[in-house]
């Protein structure tokens, strides 16, 4: 639906082929996921048509935090992922190739913006692979001209906001989404931060602007509850250092505690999941730091878990009528409100339905309608006000 907004651009100006652009493939197995890839020659006229995911990588971490040598992910990663098993369906998945780093790094941010838009408007989902986290920065400013609001999600050990503007580094990218000008940023989540890494002054900035930042004690054991906040993102951004060292050692931030890896993978394909989800990246995998490559299988595995679940997309919200959505609607005594619920016949997910101001609904109409779970309907059932409700309402009025 985007595609009149935009004129066709060469996106091949940003890139250089991987090094297995040029393999021949005999000797790999037929059933390997490097059989079902479309590797991007380089042309201007290349038929984008079947398409859906288009992955590439990124060689910049000139702002990485103790974590140089980030920049060189990208083939040590092909090397793992192309040799796992193809998924049941054709997945679209065309290689893009690499985004060397630009002479200045806002030039590698423009690289990564113009293709992430030139994908998006095409209705095809970039997966970026880093380089430092920073480069969310560079995806993000890639939805300027969809003239919409979006969700960011991120999912990271720390809450990446810079504490003076002098500080550029990919633990204070976050700043320049904040701040950005023109702003269409309508909510930010984050989640797994530990306690222990996190500035408390950072946690309540976050509060007052009503986004949300989930501890990862309240994550683990329970990813469920938060699959309503993964399937509202139209972007996600990942931090491998989320992920505890002993399970994920390549980063040079990875901590003691974090994430296990089918934790992730689960996350991942919630992600993949997602209607509403447009883009997705994963950052700081650093293979200099790696151990017998147990962190590029580990990425290659949750990678191929989130295609997994984009196969398995159901059409539902944004794209589904949700007319046709079971509705249910309760009444909360006290203060008189009618909270409406909706769930999916295809997938038996749930959402409910938030009012926003009247003559906003062109601005607001793709977050009024909140992901939630049956534990939120059964929340309203005791007279309570689910707390995505009342989040998203602050943000509406």
């Amino acid at each position: 639906m985007y595609a009149d907004y935009f004129s066709p651009m060469d996106i091949s100006i940003f890139l250089k082929p991987s090094a297995w652009h040029d393999v021949d493939g005999t000797a790999i197995p037929s059933a390997s996921l490097f059989h079902d890839v479309i590797f991007f020659p380089g042309e201007k006229d290349f038929d984008w048509s079947g398409a859906k995911l288009a992955f590439f990588s990124v060689q910049e971490d000139r702002n990485a935090t103790n974590n140089k040598g980030c920049a060189e992910a990208g083939d040590v990663l092909r090397d793992r992922l192309y040799y796992l098993t193809k998924w049941d369906l054709p997945s679209g998945w065309v290689d893009l190739g690499i985004i060397e780093a630009g002479e200045t790094v806002e030039d590698t941010y423009y690289a990564v913006r113009s293709i992430c838009e030139e994908l998006i408007k095409r209705q095809i989902v970039p997966i970026v692979l880093g380089g430092s986290q920073d480069i969310t920065y560079g995806n993000y400013l890639a939805y300027e001209k969809l003239e919409q609001t979006i969700n960011l999600v991120t999912i990271d050990a720390k809450l990446d906001f810079a504490t003076t503007h002098e500080d550029q580094s990919a633990q204070g990218y976050l700043n320049k989404i904040v701040l950005h000008r023109p702003n269409y940023l309508f909510n930010y989540s984050n989640l797994g931060h530990q306690r222990y890494l996190t500035d408390p002054d950072l946690l309540t900035l976050v509060e007052k602007m009503y986004f949300d930042a989930t501890r990862l004690g309240e994550v683990q054991g329970n990813l469920k509850a938060i699959e309503p906040v993964i399937r509202n993102a139209d972007m996600i951004s990942v931090d491998v250092s989320s992920i505890r060292q002993s399970e994920f050692p390549a980063s040079g931030n990875a901590s003691a505690n974090g994430f296990f890896g089918n934790e992730m993978a689960q996350m991942a394909r919630y992600a993949g999941m997602s209607d509403k989800l447009t883009s997705i990246g994963f950052y700081e995998f650093n293979p200099g730091l790696d151990r017998d490559g147990q962190s590029a299988n580990m990425l290659a595995q949750i990678i191929w878990c989130f295609v997994e679940g984009f196969l398995q997309r159901k059409g539902d919200f944004p794209k589904a009528d949700y007319s046709e959505y079971i509705q249910y609607s309760v009444l909360l005594d006290e203060s008189g409100d009618t909270l409406v619920f909706y769930k999916s016949p295809m997938s038996g997910r749930w959402w409910m339905d938030v009012p926003y101001p009247a003559g906003s609904v062109e601005k607001y109409e793709r977050h009024h309608l909140v992901p939630c779970t049956y534990d939120d309907y059964e929340l309203a059932l005791e007279q309570e006000m689910p707390d995505r409700w009342w989040k998203t309402f602050q943000k509406l009025i």
